[in-house]
């Protein structure tokens, strides 16, 4: 899978995924850092990547309309400690049929993963 982190992710994420076997690209590398999150989607959708962030902004399902993007994981852990973050994204990434998340948001916590799909 084609993958964005966004800029609130940590560094290692990047390698752990990677060697799952998907091809990962983050906003820092890309000279994003600090760009309006406009700009960060824009170059997910145009890289055609699933995009991974923190960011509550990007929950909102009226302006990220299901289907029409590579797809979108939100992640929201109690304590999003650098070790904690790169645990459960790594784990579900691992685990979870993540073929399946194209066009669908996808929110993840620290026991739960909800996934909404296109109709």
């Amino acid at each position: 899978m084609k993958i964005k982190l966004d800029e609130n992710l940590p560094g290692g994420l990047a390698e752990a995924l990677a060697a799952l076997g998907h091809n990962v690209d983050t906003v820092e590398s890309e000279g994003l850092k600090g760009f309006r999150d406009e700009n960060v989607w824009q170059a997910a959708q145009v890289a055609g990547r699933f995009f991974i962030t923190q960011d509550l902004d990007f929950s909102d399902m009226r302006k990220y309309s299901l289907g029409t993007h590579e797809g979108l994981r939100l992640v929201r852990l109690a304590q999003p400690s650098r070790e904690a973050l790169l645990a459960r994204i790594a784990f579900l990434f691992a685990t979870e049929s993540i073929t399946d998340w194209k066009g669908c948001i996808v929110i993840a916590t620290d026991r739960k993963v909800r996934v909404s799909r296109p109709a």
